[in-house]
This record gives structure tokens, C-alpha cells and sequence, in this order.
């Protein structure tokens, strides 16, 4: 008898579009908001019916989402966004990246390594300063409506109130707890995780009420004092207090020098299609070289979920993830051939490169010529402004990591773990160094058609973002599925290319298939070399609002969630 009861029942049947779709987009014409947990899509609503813009939405589910899905984000991290700026008619992003601290040294560092010789995942040597918190100021100075206060109140109430946990958090919490308490031994303080996280001895059930009021308290201080209160006042003198106690190096100067970046986004197209990404120190870049390779492909005329177009998708994938590894990195610290990268001569050139029957057998970066866990969730308002959002803590929750008051109260929330990954070898454009912003893996995503707005949208979960993107433009412009579609549909995620911090390839890697991938795909994909995984979970999790043009009418809004998450979308 299987182990899985529910083995070999496939889904039930729609009476209308591709029978694997879990549900129908949803449409409005004044809003809309896409999240991994209902009750953030509802806030993000709430907002926008009281008259805030889709930034003022943003930074609400944000905050939200700190508390309703701590296994994904919250303040401790960095976000990144793309926006379609309605009085400006174009696209415009911000890196709200945190750097590592100044008085932690690259010898200090190195004496961290684990047995492996990297740092670890785990603990002070990985914590950088925080960028969400300026983020959410940064946009709201931009682009807020509503009063500060009022954008963030409401969701320290919540936290206060306390929610019901949905399965997936539930299920993701408990594993990172377990991994935190497996890796105690370099988590310099242990006790704030367990009092917020996992108050009894237990993370929450399903279904049982939990409530974060340390996390409320440090909203509030947020939204009476701004984002000064974070950086530069109370809360940054007990974030320096904490790690003087247990022995890290984050200190209030560091977090008072921090500054939100607004950047350019690096636009290509596909098929015609605008697609835009952030710059390095993300790997945005990725899903735009993803994209000119397959371009050079008829992946509509191999067909939907065949093995021919899987093939060249994830040969473009590991040819791009080559030169995120060579070449990804802090910009005021390495040079990076971005035009070049991004380049149509040279997707023609690394396209040739791959065969039609055959996986190829080694992949190195380009040769440039002279001259680096998470929540996604897409909103929208009635102006048009449109909001792709990512935010993270990296690995899971985090460092580990809770600070507290110095009175033995916990601020509620985890510091992230993205110092991971620095590199630590001599001449890397990722090499660690003190005041340095990592390579990052989130990465947010925006669409345009003809100069218009198209997708706000995103996939989350580390490498997979650049392919779940790709996959994402590849199902809608291709293969012509609309968002729910395109996101309900099986995805591929390869593992094992070469890695910004040093860690080598591993032969050909893993091609993970999802299980809905047809029987006969996979079986000319193994004939065509490819070592398949199966499904391990780490297929990412999407979000999406599309602005729609109609010939009758007004433009109007889908938005799609993730069947993988416990999110929602809604529209009005």
C-alpha cells in the first residue's frame, strides 16, 4: 500500500480552461491584491478602499505578512520592488538591501566558516542591516496617501489580535524551529525565538489562534516615530544593546546609515513583450538572460509542457545561472558587464551553445570584454499605480536571532541570514567585506505591453525566482495562459549550477519536475541526459496582478495567487 493515501487522483474538472487550474483569476476595475495569506490580501484591500494608494497597500500587507508568515519575511530583511509610476508612465524600482556591518572584518568572517568552508546559515556572522523598514518609508515619502500611522496601526492590531495559522505557515514554521534547535550550537541566543515562535514549547497548529503583541509594540513604535525610530532612535539602541550581549556586530551606526537605493530597472523583451528586473546586487538579471535565450527557440511550436521546451527553457537557465555566479554582485564594489549580460548578441551566442537532443555536458560563464525564503505579493489601485513586491529574510526565518529590550522583552521579529551569501575567496566580485551588500537572490518582476503595464508580478524561493519568472512570461506570452493558469501550471526547477558564494556545480545537476508534468516529457527528458528529481517543494510561490486594455470599456485588473501558499487574491 502507498505511503500517500492521496497517490495517482489527479484534480477535479473544470468546466472552462486547462483542466490542471485551480481556480479562475479574479477581476475588478477599482484594485486588486494578490498575498501568501489572506488576511494580508484583505488589509492590502482595506487600504485601498479607504483611499490609499497601491505603496500605502504594499507597505500594510508587508508589515502583515511580518507577522502572519514569519517563515517568509519580516522587518529583519531586505525588499526589493518594481512600480508602474502612472504620472510618470514608466517603470521604477528601489533595492532596499541591507549591508554587512562595519566592525565585522573579513578575518573575523572567514574564523566563522563551516565545515565546508562557508559561512554558515545560522547566527551573528550573518546578519546584515535590515532594509525593509527604510524601504516602506522610502515609498511611502514617494507615493503614501495615507497618513504613516494609519498604514500601519491597523496591522499592529492584528498582531495584538492574533490569527488562526493555515497549513502551509504552520507546516514551514515548525520545520524551521526544528532546524533552528538541530543548529543551536552557532545561535548565539536561543530563548527570544522560542518565546515568540513557539510560546509553550510548540509552534501553532493549524487552525489555532496565534498572536504576535512584541511585534505589535515595535509597529507602533514604528509608526509614532517612522523609520528613525528603527535606524536611529529606540529601537536601534536596543538592537545594538543585543548583539553587544550575545556577541555579534551589527551596531546603531550601521543601521543609522542605511539608505533605500532607488535604481534603474534593466529592461529587455520577449517576443515583444517589456520585461524589466532590477540590477545587481540582484540576480534580476537572470530572468531577462533566461528570457533572450529562449527567445532565439519556437518554444510554441515544440509545445506546452513537452520535453523539447522544457529542455531549452532549463539549458538557458543553467547557461545564465553561470554568469550570475561569475559575475553578481554590490556594484560600488565590482564592475558588472550588465549591457552585455543582457544583451541580445550575446543570448544569440550562448544559444548556440545548447543542443536540441542532448543536455550539454559542462556550462561556463561568458567571457565578458573588459570595462553578483521570501513573500512576493503584486497590488494595484484605481490611478494605475502598479506594485511588485518581494521581501525576505533569506534562508527560512532567518538568523535564528530575535532581539529583544534588554528586559527580557522580544521585539517579534527574526534578523535575516543573508550575509550566507557572501563569498569568501580572494578576487570574487562577492568577496565579503565590511559595508558590503550581498549577492541577493529576491528579485521582483514587472511586464509592460506597448509602453502600458501588463504584470505586476513575482515567484519566490531562492534560485528558483529567475526560472519560476521565465516559466511565468514563457506559459502567458507562448503558450497564451492567463495568470491563474500560468501559475497553476506544473513548473521544472533546476539545481546544482555554479553559485555566487563558491560553491562549484555538481556535474549536470537536478531537473525537479513537478508531478503534473506529463509521463511521456519526462521520459524523452532522461533520454536526452537530464538526472530528474522529483518533486521537492521548492517550486516557489507566485503572485500576480495584470492590467488588462478592453476594447469596451475601461482596463480592468486579474490577479492570481499561489495554489502552493495559503494566499489569496481579490479584486474589486
Amino acid at each position: 500500500m502507498s505511503l500517500d493515501p492521496w497517490a495517482g487522483v489527479g484534480t477535479g474538472d473544470r468546466i472552462t480552461g486547462p483542466k490542471f487550474a485551480g481556480r479562475s483569476t479574479v477581476w475588478g476595475a477599482q484594485g486588486a491584491a494578490a498575498t501568501a495569506h489572506p488576511r494580508a490580501t484583505l488589509i492590502g484591500i482595506d487600504i485601498l478602499r479607504k483611499g490609499g494608494s497601491a505603496i500605502d497597500a504594499a507597505i500594510a500587507i508587508n508589515a502583515a505578512l511580518g507577522f502572519l508568515e514569519p517563515t517568509a519575511n519580516g522587518i529583519g530583511g531586505d525588499a526589493f520592488c518594481m512600480l508602474w509610476d502612472p504620472a510618470r508612465r514608466k517603470v521604477v524600482g528601489f533595492n532596499g538591501s541591507g549591508r554587512s556591518p562595519r566592525g565585522l572584518s573579513i578575518e573575523t568572517a572567514r574564523s566563522k566558516v563551516n565545515a565546508r568552508g562557508y559561512l554558515p546559515s545560522y547566527g551573528a556572522v550573518t546578519v546584515n542591516v535590515p532594509g525593509t523598514v527604510d524601504a516602506w518609508w522610502a515609498a511611502h515619502q514617494r507615493y503614501g496617501k495615507l497618513p504613516w500611522k494609519d498604514v500601519l496601526l491597523p496591522v499592529a492590531e492584528l498582531c495584538e489580535e492574533g490569527v488562526p495559522m493555515p497549513q502551509v505557515i504552520a507546516y514551514y514554521l515548525q520545520r524551521n524551529m526544528a532546524g533552528f534547535d538541530r543548529s543551536a550550537a552557532i545561535i548565539e541566543e536561543n530563548d527570544n525565538r522560542k518565546r515568540v515562535y513557539a510560546p509553550g514549547g510548540e509552534t501553532p497548529r493549524v487552525g489555532e489562534v496565534f498572536a504576535n503583541p512584541d511585534l505589535g509594540r515595535t509597529y507602533r513604535l514604528i509608526a509614532e516615530g517612522g523609520r528613525d525610530a528603527f535606524y536611529d532612535g529606540p529601537l536601534a539602541d536596543q538592537m545594538e544593546s543585543y548583539f553587544r550581549r550575545i556577541g555579534g556586530w551589527m551596531t546603531r551606526a550601521d543601521l543609522a546609515a542605511h539608505r533605500t537605493e532607488w535604481v534603474e530597472p534593466v529592461q529587455t523583451t520577449y517576443r515583444g513583450v517589456e520585461v524589466f528586473s532590477l540590477p545587481p546586487n540582484s540576480q534580476g538579471l537572470s530572468t531577462n538572460q533566461i528570457l533572450n535565450i529562449c527567445e532565439q527557440f519556437d518554444l510554441k511550436g515544440m509545445g506546452f509542457q513537452s520535453a523539447a521546451s522544457i529542455h531549452h527553457q532549463a539549458e538557458a537557465k543553467r547557461l545564465a545561472f553561470e554568469d550570475r555566479a561569475r559575475y553578481f554582485a554590490d556594484p560600488r564594489f565590482s564592475e558588472i558587464p550588465v549591457e552585455w549580460l543582457n544583451s541580445k548578441a550575446y543570448a544569440a551566442e550562448r544559444a548556440m551553445l545548447i543542443r536540441p537532443d542532448r543536455v550539454m555536458d559542462r556550462v561556463m560563464p561568458g567571457d565578458a570584454p573588459t570595462q553578483g525564503d521570501t513573500t512576493y505579493f503584486s497590488v494595484a489601485d484605481r490611478d494605475g499605480m502598479m506594485v511588485s513586491w518581494i521581501q525576505s529574510n533569506y534562508r527560512g526565518m532567518g538568523s535564528g536571532l530575535v532581539p529583544d529590550d534588554g528586559h527580557g522583552q522580544p521585539l517579534g521579529f527574526m534578523f535575516q541570514d543573508r550575509g550566507e551569501m557572501f563569498n569568501l575567496t580572494d578576487g570574487h566580485p562577492n568577496l565579503y567585506a565590511p559595508g558590503k551588500r550581498p549577492f541577493q537572490t529576491i528579485i521582483p518582476g514587472f511586464a509592460c505591453k506597448d509602453g502600458e503595464p501588463w504584470l505586476a508580478y513575482g515567484v519566490m524561493g531562492g534560485g528558483m525566482q529567475p526560472q519560476g519568472q521565465a516559466q511565468i512570461i514563457i506559459n502567458m506570452v507562448d503558450y497564451g495562459l492567463d495568470p491563474q493558469e500560468a501559475g497553476d501550471s506544473p513548473r521544472w526547477q533546476h539545481e546544482g549550477t555554479s553559485e555566487p558564494t563558491g560553491h562549484p556545480a555538481e556535474g549536470l545537476g537536478v531537473l525537479h519536475l513537478e508531478s503534473g508534468v506529463p509521463v511521456a516529457t519526462r521520459a524523452e527528458l532522461e533520454a536526452r541526459g537530464w538526472v530528474l528529481g522529483p518533486p521537492n517543494g521548492g517550486f516557489g510561490g507566485y503572485q500576480n496582478v495584470m492590467r488588462q486594455s478592453n476594447a469596451r470599456g475601461p482596463w480592468t485588473y486579474g490577479a492570481a495567487s499561489e495554489m502552493r501558499k495559503d494566499g489569496l487574491a481579490l479584486a474589486y
